[in-house]
């Protein structure tokens, strides 16, 4: 243990000759930890929201999905696809086209995504786990095609049994003609199949119809065209290595992305957000320490007979700098060891528990009852060295100016 070390810390927890020294320390001490507490909640609580978003996810969207670097559509047996879906890593793929359409529902226009898929489809998703309503999963069956629309959608359409909806899109490469707009329109019928589905997502359930791959081809006039290769890998597999390889697979022409690539403004939306808020609570953890200045510089006056003891005693003045720049940084090591501990408690209390609630009075729709948290271990240490870090910036250079007049008083 160096000198100047542990003189410090004897001088951190032993008594002062003036009392108020000691509970302007212990006030420090306090500060740090509290907002340090705060940046562990703050950040637990917005990992939790970007789970819960990524978990929602899940159930719809592929493990993986490849689309066109340029363009909308891709053909669907292009040689990369083709080995892309012979890949030892995949465990299934669908073909799928999205894109706008039209529909009259009693002569009322509303306007939704269209979304067909091929019979892979519940094999690469969670469709079936979130479906609602006495039916059974079918998008075909003989020469008629059904709809399976989000709840939302449904509601907006009266119910699951909307009987056949007219859907409506423009022929490819024509103007619409306004005298007679019915030119140049596609439209094909779907009819209800009595389910719909639920990913607690405004994207999804206000207005997604799910539908077969060949209806929407037909409606689009793009026969063995698709807009997305969805895949899901086999057990075991490592996403990201899979992502990497797939990639080389498919080649400059195509891009592989995971789930959160598929919903990339979203997430970034939510980083921001926990960047800006990560950002405020530093303040706040610059705005404690100031109690540390007060402390260390009241000390330094306390402990003017002992500076000239130890200067007599051999003590450099580089070691008296340091015996106070270390008491600053314990305080600070202090405050941020109990508020990541006390910040850990707290949140293992709101995930046992659910402490704070969304909807306290009840009758909300949410999809969970409380505040969901997440500990991530990466933001637990990024927060303990951001308060070591401006601890130590905080009470360098009073500690090394007051330090040093103090030295030069006594000369």
């Amino acid at each position: 243990m160096s000198f100047p070390f542990y003189i410090a810390r004897r001088y951190l927890f032993s008594k002062k000759q003036h009392n108020v020294i000691n509970l302007i320390s212990g006030i420090s001490v306090v500060g740090v930890a509290l907002a340090t507490l705060a940046m562990v909640c703050v950040m637990s609580g917005f990992n939790g929201f970007q789970d819960l978003i990524g978990n929602l996810f899940t159930a719809f969207d592929p493990q993986l999905e490849l689309v066109p670097t340029q363009g909308k559509v891709m053909a669907e047996d292009d040689p990369s696809l083709v080995a892309v879906r012979r890949n030892n890593k995949v465990a299934a793929a669908t073909n799928s086209y999205e894109d706008n359409a039209l529909i009259l529902f009693k002569g009322r226009p509303l306007v939704i995504m269209l979304k067909g898929v091929d019979d892979n489809f519940t094999k690469t998703s969670g469709i079936k786990n979130i479906l609602y309503g006495q039916g059974e999963y079918s998008l075909h069956r003989g020469n008629l095609n059904y709809g399976i629309p989000g709840y939302n959608l449904a509601l907006q359409m009266g119910g699951l049994n909307f009987g056949t909806l007219q859907i409506c899109v423009p022929k490819k490469g024509e103007q619409i003609n306004l005298a007679n707009p019915i030119e140049n329109i596609n439209v094909d019928d779907l009819t209800a199949s009595g389910i719909c589905f639920q990913v607690n997502q405004q994207k999804y359930d206000d207005n997604l119809m799910l539908c077969s791959l060949p209806f929407v081809q037909g409606l689009y006039n793009q026969e063995g065209c698709i807009t997305k290769l969805e895949l899901k890998l086999k057990d075991g597999v490592d996403e990201q290595v899979a992502k990497k390889e797939l990639q080389q697979l498919a080649g400059p022409r195509f891009r592989v992305l995971d789930r959160y690539e598929q919903h990339e403004e979203t997430f970034n939306v939510m980083q921001i957000e926990k960047l800006f808020a990560f950002a405020f609570l530093t303040f706040i953890v610059l705005v404690a320490c100031f109690n540390i200045i007060g402390s260390v510089s009241m000390l330094i006056i306390d402990k003017t007979k002992d500076i000239s003891t130890l200067r007599h005693l051999g003590a450099t003045n580089k070691q008296i700098v340091h015996i106070f720049l270390f008491e600053g940084w314990l305080i600070s090591f202090m405050g941020a060891i109990i508020g990541i501990v006390l910040g850990l408690i707290l949140c293992l209390l709101q995930q046992q528990f659910g402490l704070l609630k969304l909807e306290p009075t009840g009758g909300g729709n949410f999809i969970v009852d409380a505040y969901p948290i997440s500990v991530h271990a990466l933001d637990i240490v990024i927060i303990f060295f951001t308060v070591i870090i401006v601890g130590f910036l905080s009470v360098w250079y009073p500690v090394n100016y007051l330090s040093r007049k103090s030295m030069d008083s006594q000369a």
